[in-house]
Order: C-alpha cells, then sequence, then structure tokens
C-alpha cells in the first residue's frame, strides 16, 4: 500500500484526498474570516502580488487551479477583462460553491469546474497563465499536478504558485509557535475546528522548500523558474514558463 503525508501523519494514498475535503468541508463558511485573522490580512497582498507577476494582459486565457473563495479568480478576471477568459477549478465542492457566490456578488459570473488537479479535463496548450495557491501542498502528487499545469500551458504561458514555504531561520521558532499554539485555538475560536488547522501547520512543514520547488516545477518542463520571497518566506511565489 502506497502512502503519503497527511501532516505529520502517514495515510494511504486514496485516503489523503477524503482527509484533505473534510479539512475543508469543515472550514469552508469560515475560510476568508480565518485568511485574514491568521495572516493580519496579508495573504490579500501576497495574491495581488502574484497576479501582478504573472505577466497576464487583456485578452489573455487564466486558469486559477484549487480557486477555493475566489480572491485569485477575481483579480485575474479584472486583469485580462471582458476579452479575456479566466476559469476556477477545485476539487472540493464546498468551497467552489463558496468561491462562485462570492464571485456572483461581485458581479462576474466565472466558468468552474469540479477536478483534481492531478487529471485536468482541458486540452493541451489552452491557457496563457495557469495559477494555483495555497493549494499545491494539498495535492497528493505534486509531481503530477505541475506537470498537469505545464501541459495545458501555452508556449509562452507562465505558471504561478504562491505557496507556504520555508521562514527566515532566525524567525523560525516564534513562527513555530504561532503556527502550532496560537493558529490551532484561533481555529477552534472561530470554526470550531483546532484540527484543520493544526493540519495547516503541519502541511507546510512537509511542503518543499524554495529550491526543492523550483527543481520540480524544471522538472515539470518549465524554465526560468525563479521564485519571491514573501513576509521573510512565510509564504513565496513561484513563476516558471513553458517554451
Amino acid at each position: 500500500m502506497k502512502t503519503t503525508d497527511f501532516g505529520f501523519r502517514k495515510v494511504a494514498e486514496e485516503e489523503k484526498a477524503r482527509k484533505v475535503a473534510d479539512v475543508f468541508d469543515s472550514v469552508a463558511d469560515r475560510y476568508d474570516v480565518m485568511n485574514d485573522l491568521m495572516s493580519a490580512g496579508l495573504h490579500r497582498l501576497w495574491k495581488r502580488f502574484a497576479v501582478e507577476q504573472s505577466l497576464t494582459r487583456p485578452g489573455d486565457t487564466v486558469l486559477d487551479v484549487a480557486g477555493g473563495t475566489g480572491d485569485l479568480t477575481r483579480l485575474f478576471a479584472q486583469r485580462v477583462g471582458s476579452g479575456g477568459r479566466v476559469i476556477t477549478t477545485d476539487i472540493n465542492a464546498q468551497m467552489l460553491r463558496r468561491g462562485r457566490d462570492r464571485l456572483l456578488d461581485s458581479g462576474l459570473m466565472v466558468p468552474a469546474a469540479q477536478c483534481d488537479a492531478e487529471k485536468l479535463p482541458f486540452a493541451d496548450r489552452s491557457f496563457d497563465c495557469v495559477c494555483v495557491a495555497f493549494g499545491l501542498r494539498n495535492m497528493t502528487h505534486k509531481d503530477a499536478a505541475l506537470a498537469e499545469m505545464t501541459r495545458v500551458l501555452r508556449p509562452g504561458g507562465r505558471l504561478l504558485v504562491l505557496e507556504f514555504s520555508r521562514v527566515w531561520q532566525p524567525l523560525a521558532p516564534l513562527y513555530d509557535a504561532y503556527s502550532f499554539q496560537v493558529l490551532p485555538r484561533l481555529g477552534k475560536l472561530v470554526t470550531n475546528d483546532a484540527d484543520s488547522y493544526r493540519y495547516l501547520a503541519e502541511s507546510i512543514r512537509m511542503h518543499p522548500d524554495q529550491e526543492t520547488l523550483k527543481q520540480m516545477m524544471e522538472r515539470a518542463g518549465l524554465e526560468r523558474v525563479e521564485y519571491f520571497n514573501l513576509a521573510a518566506g512565510v509564504v513565496a511565489l513561484h513563476r516558471g514558463i513553458r517554451f
């Protein structure tokens, strides 16, 4: 039986998707509130930075993988304009519905697809830009997901991965204390679910660091891969180009 990481635990590969789904089913309704609280609103700046670094232009076609509640989708839709197109996907139906409702509330009707990022239902070379924000670490086979996202890029297209990463080492003790002591308590208070935010902290530690993820993106077929550390490495934005 093949196993994979679910936080600090090992689980059967076929169990991970269900366990991740349980996490997001539990927190979907309060997901945006928690994002604001646990990042002090910084996640909004990180997402805007990602869109600015995407090199997208009016008329481009964008795929937002693991789009969740639609923050990146909305920003990309504003950037590509009426002549462009943005499609959002998520494996979790609850998160996809939440994102759809938020987008409709802001006046945007965006195509959405519930699908696995490791098996995207799109043709080769379909998009000018693919973005995944805070979703890659939850995927069972990260290499397969990166290969799929590269496959659907057009030549010259960009893949952006915005994800928690390795913090600057002098800050690690303080960051660990916040992650393992404060976050679960905050999750319990706001969502009545400490375990999901304990998993969040653990999954960040199990995610590849900046250099390792860069190498993974290169193996997936991307070139000129670079990354930008944000908030002292708490988050990193990786960008690669398909040629």
